[in-house]
């Protein structure tokens, strides 16, 4: 569940960058130089309603601004898939703990209520595991949408589990994963023995003793979590 929270709050932060993203604000005048045109062409400002009306039929969506604007339709996909997702998981989660079908909230409320049950929904295996897995999808889907690579920084040392070089620290979730696919560690509860997708990780109180395992220097691995590097840094 503490990924889960992990994804959940990286969630939160980027979500509302997408309803920005959604279509172009209002400009004022000074935003235009002296010798552009004001007013699209015909031709444009046909297609871009069109486009418009095309995803408020699709989505429901209406577009912020000016009515013309255009909208960018992969950010529109996003927010419908990302939104019908916390709906969906909100609802599985509320069924499986048999509290009834939750209040209709808007997507941020819906992820707060789902945090707020990780308590009871670590008793169930199954579930947790389904909560975890579709925040990091959605999540990742939100942050592929706005052209966002997560940051990544080698950490030195090798893995404790399969002796290589692929350490990295991943500054969004304040923990270490090791890389390497064909790693698979001890813990016979860990899922990066069942799961391909699954990468182990400590976090932050494990690493003290991941530091110890792999020859590493712990304030260095501390030191990479404040890192404010887009990409991936090598």
């Amino acid at each position: 569940m503490r990924d889960a929270a992990l994804w959940i709050e990286a969630l939160l932060r980027q979500f509302p960058e997408l309803l920005t993203e959604l279509a172009p604000g209002r400009r004022s005048a000074t935003d235009y130089p002296a010798s552009a045109p004001r007013v699209p062409a015909p031709e444009l400002l046909r297609a871009e309603r069109r486009e418009a009306l095309l995803v408020q039929q699709r989505h429901g969506l209406a577009v912020p601004g000016h009515s013309s604007a255009p909208i960018r339709l992969h950010i529109s996909d996003a927010i419908r898939d990302i939104t019908d997702g916390v709906v969906e998981l909100d609802e599985a989660v509320h069924d499986k703990l048999g509290l009834g079908r939750p209040r209709h909230a808007r997507v941020p409320q819906r992820l707060a209520r789902i945090v707020g049950l990780f308590g009871e929904a670590a008793a169930h295996p199954a579930l947790a595991e389904h909560v975890r897995d579709e925040c990091r999808r959605m999540a990742r889907r939100c942050a592929r949408a706005l052209g966002d690579a997560e940051s990544m920084v080698r950490v030195r040392g090798r893995c404790p589990w399969c002796d290589s070089v692929s350490l990295r620290a991943f500054p969004a979730r304040r923990a270490v994963l090791c890389v390497n696919p064909s790693c698979r560690c001890a813990d016979t509860a860990c899922d990066c023995r069942t799961d391909p997708a699954y990468r182990h990780v400590w976090h932050d109180g494990d690493w003290d003793a991941l530091a110890s395992a792999a020859g590493a220097d712990r304030g260095e691995i501390a030191a990479s979590m404040d890192t404010t590097d887009e990409g991936v840094r090598r």
